[in-house]
């Protein structure tokens, strides 16, 4: 029971994410509909945290736009996601960014990692 409980999971899984870490800037788009419409929104911060495993994990990014500090989650499995970039590697020693919300300017920039990440997870 347990093993297809898992197959399912797997089934549903995303296989096109790229590898990025907590720290990393992405730019994710996601499609939005208006009144009938459907469009394309792109969402682009810094990876606050990444939660869960599976169809259930979610990713937190987090931008300064307008000197106002704004977070959103997204579901990483959801239909709904058109694609994810990674636009820079983060260097930071936390699993969870949680500190970068009362930041503002350059004091909320992370760092930028240059080299080879290895794949751990």
């Amino acid at each position: 029971m347990g093993n297809l409980l898992k197959e399912l999971e797997q089934e549903q899984c995303r296989n096109d994410l790229p590898d990025f870490h907590v720290g990393d800037t992405i730019r994710l788009a996601t499609k939005i509909s208006e009144g009938g419409k459907e469009r394309v929104q792109v969402f682009q911060g810094t990876v606050m945290t990444r939660r869960g495993g599976g169809s259930g994990e979610t990713v937190s990014l987090h931008r300064v736009a307008y000197g106002e500090g704004m977070e959103k989650s997204f579901l990483l499995n959801s239909p709904r996601i058109v694609s994810i970039e990674v636009i820079k590697r983060g260097k930071v020693a936390r699993a969870r960014l949680y500190y970068l919300r009362g930041k503002t300017g350059k004091a909320a920039k992370v760092k930028e990692f240059v080299g080879p990440r290895s794949s751990k997870k």
